[in-house]
């Protein structure tokens, strides 16, 4: 039987409790109207709270599946919005199953479950796509670090593959042995046309004409020194004059050579010159006597001398093959590499890694090769198919550019160590026997036997890393230079 407290109240009470004692209708006035909500059949309380989809503001956030797939979606709307959201909150794989139009077809049948991926604990990333910009596959791991391991490739530099300016230089010999082309660090440009000297000033295309050696003479090489002030000059009967390049003034003329002197290369205070008679002659313009040491070890004309960037070491190559390394105490070469078949005209050195050393061989080699003069070891060869009349390594990037003969006449850019082609320049018609490079490191001039100067902008600036444009003080149009 059912005690009088459980009919009148529907509550269970324990023994010894009344109704009185609870003082329930104190509060009945205030849930008269939550009750009226309930089934009047049950009138029991619970815990649990199951809400009505119908009154539920899905909407707001925009998670209900649509009807129709077929409204357009607005730049900005919802519908974007929607798709991020049900993309980080659920994955891309609800996002890809629940917007596209077979997901809008499962919705349709089944709408209290879109997709089956809803309940499960972790994605599955190795199928889905990146269908949200802010997705996994897009922003990385957890620790916001890209998934990919490989940087992306930067496009290639782009090269200009016509000269912006082109000079006339009328009796530019077409001799392989000679060097009449030097660039000074007070953007001045050197040439020797037969027996004279030009100087054409880069920043308002003025010419001057330093000297004319006569009729019996002419110019075989060119060398400005380091500071741009004086430059040297060797001529065909063996001579080495010096020249103040602001005043047009002779300084000094040395002897010593018994034939022409086709070769020069200046250190901070030591001027080396190089001769058909096979020797290299050191001068130094603060002594009385012609030069201060002889170095002999070629055995045919001396066509190419570099010094390194820091005064050490002296790279000499001949017409005998050879690539000869000296150094500054010794009168007796530290190396002798003679992996060349031809002459070795070309030479530079590497103004970003010491003891680097490059060197290029003439029509019967057509290679260029890579030394660590440390230890004379051979670290790379390439084979360009031309003969190597000139090198020079950028000091902006680590590049380098070769000037070729036989048979294609080309310049070409080259990116070290890979050695992968940056670029091919041609244009002109003879063997590029010339090379010079501005103080900026942006612009390299070539000269052929045609004739010509061309300048090209071939290699970035220090500190903008794009290639340089033309800034109007040099027009495109073709001047002479004498």
């Amino acid at each position: 039987m059912e005690s009088p407290q459980k009919t009148k109240t529907g509550l269970n009470l324990p023994a010894g409790m009344n109704q009185t004692s609870l003082r329930l209708e104190t509060f009945s006035s205030s849930f008269r109207g939550i009750s009226s909500l309930s089934s009047p059949s049950k009138s029991t309380c619970s815990d649990r709270f199951i809400p009505c989809r119908s009154s539920s503001r899905l909407h707001a956030f925009d998670l209900q599946d649509k009807e129709s797939t077929t409204t357009p979606v607005k730049e900005g709307g919802n519908e974007a919005y929607s798709r991020l959201l049900k993309s980080e909150l659920f994955g891309s794989d609800f996002a890809s199953s629940c917007l596209s139009p077979a997901g809008a077809q499962g919705s349709a049948s089944s709408p209290m479950s879109p997709c089956t991926n809803m309940l499960r604990f972790k994605t599955d990333r190795s199928n889905s796509s990146p269908n949200s910009p802010f997705s996994p596959s897009i922003l990385g791991n957890d620790n916001g670090l890209s998934s990919d391991s490989s940087p992306t490739p930067k496009p290639p530099r782009k090269v200009p593959k016509t000269p912006h300016k082109v000079l006339d230089a009328p009796s530019l010999q077409d001799d392989f042995y000679l060097n009449v082309v030097d660039w000074s660090s007070q953007n001045v440009l050197a040439v020797g046309l037969g027996t004279c000297v030009y100087l054409w000033t880069a920043s308002n295309s003025k010419v001057t004409k330093l000297c004319d050696l006569g009729p019996n003479d002419s110019v075989c090489s060119l060398q400005w020194t380091r500071e741009g002030s004086y430059i040297s000059i060797g001529t065909s009967h063996g001579q080495v004059q010096v020249w103040d390049g602001t005043q047009c003034k002779r300084v000094r003329t040395m002897g010593g050579h018994q034939t022409r002197t086709g070769v020069l290369a200046w250190n901070s205070r030591i001027l080396s010159s190089g001769s058909r008679d096979r020797n290299i002659l050191q001068h130094d313009i603060r002594v009385q006597s012609d030069y201060v040491s002889k170095l002999v070890g070629h055995k045919s004309e001396v066509c190419g001398l570099k010094w390194s960037h820091d005064d050490r070491e002296l790279a000499s190559g001949g017409n005998d093959n050879q690539l000869l390394v000296w150094n500054n105490h010794s009168q007796q070469p530290i190396l002798k590499l003679t992996e060349h078949t031809a002459a070795v005209k070309a030479i530079t050195w590497s103004p970003h890694q010491s003891s680097l050393l490059a060197s290029g061989g003439g029509t019967a080699d057509r290679c260029i090769r890579f030394w660590n003069t440390t230890n004379g070891h051979q670290l790379n060869s390439i084979d360009t198919g031309s003969q190597v009349c000139n090198l020079a390594w950028s000091k902006n990037v680590n590049e380098i550019v070769s000037t070729h003969g036989y048979s294609q006449n080309q310049i070409m850019l080259w990116k070290y160590p890979s050695m992968s082609k940056v670029a091919t320049l041609t244009g002109h018609s003879m063997r590029v026997l010339y090379l010079a490079t501005s103080p900026d490191g942006q612009t390299i001039v070539t000269g052929a036997g045609d004739e010509t100067l061309r300048f090209w902008n071939v290699f970035p600036s220090v500190k903008m890393q794009t290639p340089v444009k033309d800034t109007g003080l040099w027009s495109l149009g073709r001047t002479q230079i004498r």
